[in-house]
Order: structure tokens, then C-alpha cells, then sequence
């Protein structure tokens, strides 16, 4: 059954939500610090954030199981060492550029390497599961930590404004405007996921959409990218008028539906074999 299937691979389920979370939320950190006049409050709090969920992915990098069960998916072995010395790489540079350098003129480097780590466990993530699709893969697990990333670091940023009213509305509507981007782009791959039957599966075009797995997939187009594009564009629309309660309130909202789209887009990739 698909969902006995997606709940045998939870293990590799957690792990790409909680390197996403960590990748895509340090990734918006350092274009707040670098390009915004978001407050150092906001960048310090969502490196944080983003760094305790780079070292709950490593740890859970530790426990994940040596096969997929019936998935089509294979794990290659070879590349489990890389990818746990990556991401403690980004955990102990993020920490590095935190804690000691503060603000010096290293710390911009420092903050570069971290990111750049960061970037290295996706490559290795698509290099250890990507079963003959691995650009696929690796396309796959960038959005995934650009959308629930970039959306957690954003639903952060709206509540600095309740706390720092004179802050100028730039930097939540460029975020917010970059979301929308991300998830327009995750549409178009969906699209073109779908029309070459991509993924380990091998599944022929479209097939996708009214197999076994038509459920999950129809889920994952709906709840998990065209409803979030809708409230994405609402809220840089709020944003931009200084409403930012409701900017807010409609990230919250996202919040929760990119990372149930992000659940089951690593659900059927594991689970299935399918990209989507």
C-alpha cells in the first residue's frame, strides 16, 4: 500500500525536512545580513534555528536504516561518510561565524563556507539516493530547503516587525517575493517531473497522475505548491502595504502547508521512486 510504503521510509523523510529547514533557513539568514537592513536580532535568531536543525539532520543521518525497503530507490553507502562530515562541517562553521567571530570581517567567509557546506550534504544527499536521477534529485532536494527554508526564515522575520515597528517593510516583501519565485519554480518542475516520468520509478509520462500514487501526487500539486503560490503572493502583498499582521498570519499558514508538501514530496520520492 503507498501509505505503508511512505511511513517504512519516515527515517529519510525527517532528514530531508530537517536539512531543509537548515539549509534554506541559514541560506536566508546570510541574505538578510548581506543584502537587507533586516535587524541583527532576526540573523542571529534564524542561524540559531538553523543550526539546531542541522544537528538534529546529523544526528538523524546517524540512524537512517541501510535500505529502502521495497522502494525502487538505493541507497549508495559510499557516500554516507561525506554527507555526515558535511553537514557537522555546516553545524560547527555556522557555530564558528556565531558564537567567536561575531560581526568580524571573517565572519563573512565564514559564513560563505558554512552555506557552501550546506549546499555539499544536498550533492551528497542526491549522489547517496538519486538511483540514476541523481540532477533530479539534487534539483528536487534544492527547492525543497529554498521553499521550507525560505518560508520558515520568513515567517520569523514577519514577527520581528511586531517587535520592531520602524523597520522597513524591504526585507520581508524581498523574502516573501523569493518564496514566490521558489514555488513558482517547484510548479514548472512538477510539471516537468511529471511529463518525463523522472525518478528511480521509471514510470512512463503522466503516469503518475492516475496510478496507484495519483492521491499522494494530486495532494502534493495542491496542498503542497498551488495553495502555497496563492498565499505567497497574498502576503508580499500585504507586506508591501505594511500589513504585517496579516503578512504573517498568511506565513504561518504556509508554514504549514509547504512542509506537509514537503513531507509528501519526500514520501513519494522515497516511498515510490517518483519525482514531483
Amino acid at each position: 500500500m503507498p501509505a505503508q510504503q511512505i511511513a517504512s521510509n519516515l527515517a529519510y523523510i525527517n532528514w530531508t525536512v530537517l536539512t531543509g529547514l537548515a539549509v534554506g533557513a541559514y541560506a536566508v539568514a546570510m541574505l538578510a545580513r548581506w543584502r537587507t537592513s533586516a535587524t541583527t536580532g532576526f540573523v542571529r535568531f534564524t542561524i540559531v534555528c538553523a543550526l539546531v536543525f542541522g544537528a538534529l539532520a546529523w544526528l538523524s543521518d546517524g540512524a537512517l536504516p541501510a535500505t529502502l525497503g521495497d522502494s525502487p530507490v538505493v541507497a549508495n553507502p559510499a557516500f554516507d561518510l561525506p554527507r555526515r562530515v558535511a553537514l557537522a562541517a555546516f553545524v560547527a562553521i555556522g557555530a564558528l561565524d556565531l558564537v567567536v567571530l561575531r560581526g568580524r570581517p571573517a565572519s563573512r567567509y565564514a559564513g560563505l563556507a558554512a552555506l557552501a557546506s550546506g549546499l555539499v550534504v544536498l550533492v551528497f544527499g542526491a549522489l547517496s539516493w538519486g538511483s540514476g536521477s541523481t540532477i533530479g534529485l539534487l534539483l528536487q532536494l534544492a527547492v525543497l530547503a529554498a521553499s521550507i527554508g525560505g518560508v520558515f526564515a520568513a515567517m520569523i522575520l514577519g514577527h520581528w516587525y511586531l517587535v520592531t515597528p520602524k523597520l522597513p517593510e524591504a526585507p520581508l516583501v524581498l523574502v516573501s517575493r523569493l518564496l514566490v519565485g521558489v514555488i513558482a519554480f517547484q510548479v514548472v518542475l512538477f510539471g516537468v517531473f511529471i511529463a518525463t516520468g523522472a525518478g528511480p520509478a521509471d514510470d512512463a509520462p503522466f503516469a503518475a497522475l492516475t496510478g496507484s500514487w495519483a492521491f499522494f501526487v494530486w495532494m502534493r500539486l495542491i496542498i503542497g505548491l498551488i495553495f502555497p503560490l496563492i498565499v505567497s503572493y497574498a502576503a508580499v502583498a500585504t507586506a508591501r502595504t505594511r500589513s504585517m499582521e496579516s503578512a504573517t498570519g498568511l506565513l504561518y499558514i504556509n508554514v504549514g502547508t509547504i512542509a506537509a508538501g514537503t513531507i509528501l514530496a519526500a514520501g513519494l520520492y522515497f516511498g515510490a521512486g517518483l519525482l514531483v
